[in-house]
């Protein structure tokens, strides 16, 4: 039976570790999502048969599914590391929120960018077992080892191209 902590496998993720030391290319990923559109605001995404709505009624928009991608990522990477340092979770979520003007998407003129100016989370997490250093450990990996937190901390290339019937 697999080493569960935290509902993570930590002899996989020990395994994965030591390849990627040996090969990085083990731990390469590209992705390719598909979106459609579904009328409104509404767009069906998928990802190798998995299906998420996003915008509409009742669903979270891309801006609010942005911050839920950085939590999301973020909450993966505590449980991970704290599993991988034997620690037991009992509680952990995250809270966050950014600051955003969307006139520019409305195509106002001279109006600034769309984007998020800014972005701000606190993880809450109750592990009564782990000393300060591991709660240190696991905010230096949040902070360097995120790879939404990380996309988000940089400027990416975009490379935007129309095909139009």
């Amino acid at each position: 039976m697999a080493d569960l902590i935290n509902g993570v496998d930590v002899a996989k993720i020990k395994q994965t570790k030591e390849q990627a030391q040996k090969d990085p290319a083990v731990t390469e990923r590209e992705p390719k999502i598909m979106a459609k559109w579904l009328g409104g605001s509404k767009a069906r995404i998928e990802l190798g048969g998995v299906f998420l709505e996003i915008g509409g009624d009742g669903n979270l928009n891309a801006m609010q599914t942005l911050l839920a991608s950085l939590s999301a990522c973020d909450i993966d990477l505590v449980a991970t590391h704290a599993a991988l340092l034997g620690v037991d979770i009992e509680e952990l979520w995250i809270e966050a929120s950014g600051r955003f003007n969307s006139r520019a998407y409305y195509g106002i003129e001279g109006a600034s960018g769309a984007g998020y100016n800014s972005i701000a989370y606190t993880i809450h997490l109750k592990a009564p077992k782990a000393t300060p250093k591991q709660i240190k450990y696991l905010r230096e990996r949040c902070e360097r080892s995120s790879p939404v937190g990380d996309s988000l901390s940089k400027a990416i290339p975009l490379t935007l191209e129309v095909k139009a019937e």
